[in-house]
């Protein structure tokens, strides 16, 4: 398990960058012949990333719910990530042509991406007595003191917060 930091926390990024979302839906438990292969194929895709920085991926984090799973993902930019979703030796255009063949438009088997491109400042994010997440796992875990102890703040603007924030240990 990851290590809990106490205090208040921010993500600092100061170039754009994307939020990709990227899951799974098993609409037909008993096809696993059809789920399985691209759940397997989403395990070789990040091993490819988290191997190779260099291709933009920045982070994310897994999650799975019933009859599914989601992957929050942090890039670089928007054409890190189309290339390597197109470019021939990456592991995902692969997958997505097999997954078409395979499973196409029978309903087995449901797949879903959004994208967000995020501007410099356009974006908060808090976290309180919690191990590096999110963003912050994604890009750099900052004290939530001064110009980003408040949500208003983090985004540029003025104000005092609303509750007395708890001083950081570690400040």
């Amino acid at each position: 398990m990851s290590q809990v930091i106490p205090g208040r926390f921010t993500a600092q990024i100061d170039e754009p960058f994307v939020v990709f979302l990227i899951g799974m839906r098993v609409n037909k438990l008993l096809a696993v012949q059809k789920w399985l292969p691209p759940a397997q194929a989403m395990g070789t895709m990040l091993r490819e990333l988290y191997s190779h920085p260099e291709k933009g991926f920045l982070g994310g984090q897994s999650y799975m719910f019933w009859r599914g799973t989601l992957m929050v993902q942090y890039w670089r930019s928007f054409e890190d990530l189309e290339h390597f979703a197109r470019h021939p030796s990456d592991p995902h255009l692969a997958a997505w042509k097999r997954f078409n063949q395979s499973v196409g438009a029978d309903g087995s088997v449901g797949i879903f991406h959004e994208t967000y491109m995020v501007e410099p400042g356009k974006y908060e994010a808090v976290y309180g007595n919690m191990p590096v997440f999110g963003l912050a796992a994604a890009t750099k875990h900052v004290p939530a003191v001064g110009r980003r102890e408040t949500a208003r703040r983090r985004l540029g603007g003025e104000n005092e917060p609303a509750v007395q924030s708890p001083v950081n240990p570690t400040v």
